[in-house]
């Protein structure tokens, strides 16, 4: 199992027995979620801002146009990026130990800019098959105009860490007695039943895929 080297950023200060640092766990948060948020800065001040992503090896993507002003501001600067999956509503018996069970990453690095044509060809066909696997195959690709008006970052996930929770509620031993219910509401992702464009030709199944959007919310 890869360890990904821990900094002074990446080290998990408050309980850090929830920490992780080993690729698998990283990479299989980053590839659960679909929403990232991305922190850079803006005109001298700090913002943030939700956005797809996706990861291919060692490398995390985001997109959008050409013109996107997050995207301007990110590029060739140092950028942070944090995705999170809500599992569950921790309810404690007292006040302060209400929690949430949840597993999320926050990575650390300089946004790369990719310019090559065929590179970013390749990246935008993980993130269409990341979200319907074997989509890209069935749809037509970005023609030349649409991909120089589609920017795309690669970060690389070389500083970074995983902090995960779960299990129940940890109360006070003395409130185990209290005459409240205490436990675990679990928050589970799923995907509606499929609505068919209005103007879908006839005739036109449903792909097999549509059934992935459930299951990556498990």
């Amino acid at each position: 199992m890869s360890q990904l080297k821990t900094t002074e950023r990446t080290r998990v200060k408050r309980l850090p027995d929830r920490g992780r640092h080993d690729r698998e766990t990283v990479n299989a948060i980053l590839d659960a979620a679909l929403i990232a948020h991305v922190a850079y800065e803006k005109d001298g001040e700090p913002a943030v801002l939700p956005t797809a992503h996706w990861r291919t090896g060692d490398t995390l993507y985001i997109h959008g146009h050409s013109k996107n002003a997050m995207l301007h501001a990110a590029r060739g600067k140092p950028i942070s990026i944090c995705v999170t999956l809500l599992d569950g509503l921790v309810l404690a018996r007292s006040g302060f130990h209400h929690s949430i069970n949840y597993r999320s990453v926050v990575i650390y690095g300089t946004a790369r800019d990719i310019t090559d044509p065929n590179e970013k060809m390749a990246a935008l066909k993980v993130f269409t098959d990341k979200i319907a696997p074997g989509r890209w195959d069935e749809i037509r690709p970005p023609n030349a105009q649409e991909l120089k008006a589609t920017m795309v970052l690669a970060i690389p996930i070389e500083e970074a860490s995983a902090k995960i929770r779960s299990g129940p509620p940890v109360d006070d031993e003395q409130d185990y007695a209290l005459p409240v219910w205490a436990g675990v509401v679990p928050i589970d992702r799923i995907a509606g039943v499929a609505v068919p464009d209005d103007r879908l030709p006839k005739g036109t199944p449903l792909p097999d895929y549509i059934d992935h959007f459930n299951r990556m919310g498990r």
